[in-house]
């Protein structure tokens, strides 16, 4: 079993020239581009240069929550693998995907075991489903194991206020954790410490 990570929210070059170069580095980094109410908010001009590296084995991630057409067209040639979209419907997913071409990682928010089903009607549209809190920059965590009876034929991201220390219970899960909050010692600032911290463990977990 595999277990992936994807550190999100970053902000400025050097942290992530420092995972993308980090001995084990992580697979997915994710930037946000227009939820503006964010602390980790990226302005398109600074993500356009920010982004513009070689990824190396990184894929580089867009969060985006219920974008408008005029912020896709805004970051439509920036150096994105894939698009995270928030309060879309499916139909929306199905266009942003279409016409944009980008691999898609749809979020799903979760309060109680009712929301899980949610993720059905974006399957078809989705590399990857992400279950997240509702809490957004909130930090709010979920019952992870509400994921337990949750098929494991599809790809699957888990967020929601995880933290290094929490690592050791994903042991022999398929997920990808989704971590940002729990890398920072300010918020909104990530730590190099602990950035390094949580790639040693996801890989000594994962070996």
């Amino acid at each position: 079993m595999t277990l992936e990570c994807k550190i999100c929210g970053v902000t400025d070059a050097e942290i992530l020239n420092f995972i993308i170069n980090h001995r084990f580095p992580a697979q997915y980094v994710g930037f946000i581009a227009n939820y503006t109410k964010s602390k980790r908010f990226v302005q398109t001009n600074k993500l356009r240069e920010l982004i513009d590296v070689d990824k190396k084995k990184s894929k580089f991630v867009a969060v985006l929550v219920k974008p408008s057409e005029d912020e896709l067209e805004e970051i439509k040639y920036l150096n994105f693998d894939y698009y995270q979209v928030y309060d879309c419907s499916p139909d929306e997913v199905k266009y942003i995907k279409e016409k944009y071409r980008k691999k898609i990682i749809s979020a799903i928010t979760i309060e109680n075991s009712q929301d899980l089903n949610n993720y059905k009607d974006f399957l078809p549209f989705s590399e990857i489903i992400l279950f997240d809190s509702k809490g957004y920059e909130k930090s709010m965590s979920f019952n992870h194991k509400l994921l337990e009876d949750i098929p494991s034929n599809f790809k699957k991201m888990i967020a929601g206020n995880i933290k290094i220390d929490d690592i050791l219970n994903f042991k022999n899960k398929e997920y990808i954790i989704d971590v940002s909050g729990g890398l920072e010692n300010i918020s909104g600032k990530k730590s190099k410490s602990k950035i390094d911290k949580f790639l040693n463990e996801i890989n000594k977990v994962w070996n």
